[in-house]
């Protein structure tokens, strides 16, 4: 992974307002490993921005629970397989195109584990789209259509231990048991997170925040 950048939240919200002024409507993805703070770095991003910005997560696209059981994948929930890749490539072309109506996008809830479709609103007033997950540098088809459809992307970083602390944490606060939630954070994460740690270098940026934002 290149060197990361240490840097505080003040000047990732001013690259962001620099880039929702530049243009009639801007795309920044927020890529990064599991439990790196991304979701909670894009919502910082949003709320600062304000009614110009809107969060759209590519959690959005996780395939729904019975399809992961028919295809054999809900053990691996969360890897670049379980999700709906060119669906979250066609939205994305959709929001780059600024159509004259509004645009709607799923959101995934984790109290339910399941995406809910249409819960986003992007108004074509929206002048900047932050969308944040772990595979939006990856270079397999169709992900790799993603790259040239942001206009910036970031690749946050965080300390290894503390990012498979929280990771724990997160699971435990969703239902598994303390010996299920290290397995999944250790395992099937820990495996995710290796398969997105080799698209860092093609971010505009990688960042580590000089103080972490809560996971």
């Amino acid at each position: 992974m290149p060197e990361a950048s240490v840097l505080p939240l003040a000047d990732l919200v001013a690259r962001a307002r620099a880039l929702a002024e530049a243009g009639p409507r801007q795309l920044l993805g927020i890529a990064g490993a599991p439990g790196a703070g991304k979701s909670t770095l894009a919502e910082r991003i949003v709320a600062a921005v304000g009614p110009a910005a809107r969060l759209v997560p590519m959690d959005g696209f996780h395939l729904a629970q019975a399809e992961l059981e028919r295809l054999g994948r809900a053990g691996r929930k969360g890897a670049a397989d379980t999700f709906d890749a060119n669906g979250y490539v066609s939205l994305l072309r959709r929001l780059r195109r600024l159509e004259p109506s509004a645009v709607y996008a799923p959101l995934f809830r984790r109290d339910i584990e399941e995406p809910v479709a249409g819960a986003i609103e992007v108004p074509p007033s929206v002048r900047l789209v932050v969308t944040e997950g772990n595979y939006l540098l990856l270079t397999d088809s169709p992900w790799d259509e993603i790259r040239s459809l942001l206009h910036e992307v970031w690749f946050l970083d965080l300390d290894v231990q503390l990012r498979l602390r929280r990771l724990v944490a997160r699971h435990q606060a969703y239902g598994r048991s303390p010996a299920e939630a290290a397995a999944w954070a250790h395992g099937s994460d820990e495996a995710n997170a290796a398969l997105v740690a080799g698209t860092a270098r093609h971010a505009d940026l990688v960042v580590r925040l000089t103080d972490p934002l809560p996971g």
